[in-house]
């Protein structure tokens, strides 16, 4: 049986771990810069940028969902946005991510939230079927915009 619960500091290596093999299976390992401290001002400042869950089974951190709030100016209401979800290799078809995907849904309509959204890429079709198996739909209309690195630094200059 897989105990879902809020991350603690005591997680944050586990959480970091976590985010490098997932960048890894998305073949962008080099693209973590991420620390432990970033991640744990992140997580445990007040407010919080984001929060997290740890999927555990018998004890053993096995998985973990990365997320935070955003807003619809279409509904007038918040959502939760799901940055990562990440289950280990040997965990996967166990029910941890069904369970943390359950959780976050939980928390989304507790908090009042009008939607709950994230994003996978577009070759990953093990997620995309496990995602529709959970009831999301594909939002293929929209393209993600993103301004980094000396692109953002000119955007801001200008």
């Amino acid at each position: 049986m897989t105990d879902i619960r809020f991350a603690t500091r005591a997680d944050v290596a586990t959480i970091l771990r976590f985010v490098r093999e997932l960048a890894d299976y998305e073949r962008a390992a080099d693209k973590v810069v991420a620390t432990e401290e970033l991640l744990s001002e992140a997580l445990f400042a007040t407010p919080p940028a984001a929060e997290a869950l740890i999927a555990e089974v018998d004890g053993t951190p096995v998985g973990m969902a990365l997320f935070f709030h955003n807003f619809s100016t279409w509904t007038g209401w918040r959502g939760l946005y799901l940055e990562d979800l990440y289950v280990t290799p040997d965990a996967r078809g166990g029910g941890a991510g069904t369970a943390l995907l359950k959780r976050l849904a939980a928390i989304a309509v507790e908090r009042g939230c009008a939607r709950f959204e994230w994003s996978v890429l577009d070759w990953n079709e093990p997620a995309i079927r496990f995602y529709r198996a959970m009831g999301a739909q594909a939002q293929d209309e929209w393209t993600v915009m993103r301004v980094t690195g000396d692109a953002l630094a000119r955007l801001a200059a200008d």
